[in-house]
């Protein structure tokens, strides 16, 4: 245990900066405005799957698209039909679609936090149901609204109980909850040792190195697993090693 903590502890020093490495929390940092990185953290964390350099891209056209201030620019407007960012398959539609959901959620609840903390209890192991709640609460609204969810739709509001790893909302909630130099902690009420990894390829691969995880698959028991290995180093903030692990193992590949 003691040489994995080491190790651990060295990835983390070496590779916990956006200075080394390329991720699309450098496009939110371009914001200062809480409610603006709130809103934009949000959806750059909805388009972060594929490579850096391609999320990267449409989230600098999305940002321009919302005049650099999406919190003002979404909660104003009621239609979007001008935007026409495209994302893999995430078709114009979905984006459209995406933001007026996102619209009522502002009108409605002010924040994204708000909403969120609707559906959360410390009494609950982690985010597993909060996420649930939240991710419901924007596909009943828009079935309510549109009728049968499209893929796009559904690929950005997976559910835990479903079985899947919930990568992108579990990275939209460590940005917002813990806080160093790249996570934000907005939302500070809730604590870091609720928070789930989020798993993707890299994650998965460099786990599985490391013995974190026996599991093949990814999935939500995967990310639980890694994460309560992870409490063994650090009780408290398990998720310190989260971007570092990432990163170190985009590297690693090279």
């Amino acid at each position: 245990m003691s040489s994995l903590k080491e190790k651990l502890e060295t990835i983390y020093t070496n590779y916990n900066t956006l200075e080394t490495t390329s991720d699309p929390l450098e496009i939110v940092r371009t914001l200062d405005n809480k409610r603006e990185i709130e809103v934009f953290g949000f959806l750059a964390s909805v388009f972060a799957y594929g490579s850096v350099k391609q999320i990267n891209s449409s989230l600098k056209k999305l940002l321009v698209s919302l005049e650099k201030s999406p919190y003002e620019f979404i909660k104003s407007n009621a239609k979007f039909n001008h935007i026409t960012i495209k994302h893999r398959f995430f078709s114009e539609k979905d984006v459209q679609l995406l933001l007026i959901i996102l619209n009522k959620v502002l009108r409605e609840y002010d924040s994204l936090y708000n909403l969120f903390i609707s559906g959360y209890s410390d009494e609950q192991k982690n985010v597993k149901q909060s996420i649930s709640s939240f991710s419901n609460y924007f596909l009943s609204n828009y079935q309510r609204r549109f009728g049968d969810l499209s893929l796009g739709i559904k690929f950005m509001f997976p559910l835990p109980e479903k079985g899947s790893a919930c990568k992108r909302m579990n990275l939209f909630l460590r940005w917002m909850i813990r806080k160093d130099n790249l996570d934000f902690g907005l939302w500070n009420t809730i604590p870091t040792n609720k928070l789930i990894i989020p798993v993707d390829t890299h994650i998965a691969q460099i786990s599985r190195k490391l013995k974190l995880t026996k599991r093949k698959n990814i999935s939500w028991k995967m990310a639980e697993e890694i994460t309560e290995m992870l409490k063994k180093f650090d009780p408290y903030d398990p998720l310190r090693f989260d971007y570092a692990l990432c990163h170190y193992n985009m590297q690693y590949k090279k």
